[in-house]
């Protein structure tokens, strides 16, 4: 699929979906994070953060997704898969999201910010690890997105 393509998505009906996971997250007892996939401009998988509740540093919603997409799809199938997601990938999840293959991550708050909420620098941004695999853009529906870390309690 042309990347152009991907330009055609809704792509603010998709963040505010990932937006309402990462408040899901909070509800439950895990940080604000959430994440969809989308093929052909449908959700086809969702995920929220569940590191805290399940004790399992793996439930980052964009590792669970790329784990799933793997499962699931093709690469072919997969090289036309968005991830839209509240916060640009940490370094462990735009690893495995590497080696998903996705066409394109969108998010809202870059990973360059998110040490002003959790005291914790990101040393590489997700875009350097995709680089060459997948398109990454940001931020989108940006205030918005402060908005979820503003009022959650880093």
């Amino acid at each position: 699929m042309p990347m152009s393509e991907f330009d055609e998505f809704d792509h603010e009906t998709h963040i505010q979906r990932a937006f309402e996971l990462a408040r899901t997250a909070v509800d439950r007892g895990d940080r604000p994070f959430g994440s969809v996939l989308v093929r052909d401009n449908e959700v086809v998988m969702e995920a929220s953060n569940r590191v805290l509740t399940e004790s399992d540093v793996r439930r980052h919603p964009e590792l669970q997704l790329a784990h799933r997409a793997m499962q699931e799809f093709d690469p072919d199938e997969r090289a036309e898969t968005v991830m839209y997601t509240s916060t640009e990938p940490c370094p462990m999840c735009a690893g495995g999201l590497r080696y998903a293959g996705l066409g394109r991550v969108v998010y809202s708050v870059g990973s360059d910010e998110m040490g002003e909420f959790s005291g914790h620098e990101e040393s590489v941004r997700s875009g350097e690890i995709l680089a060459g695999i997948t398109d990454v853009a940001g931020p989108i529906c940006h205030e918005e997105g402060l908005a979820i870390h503003e009022d959650f309690d880093w």
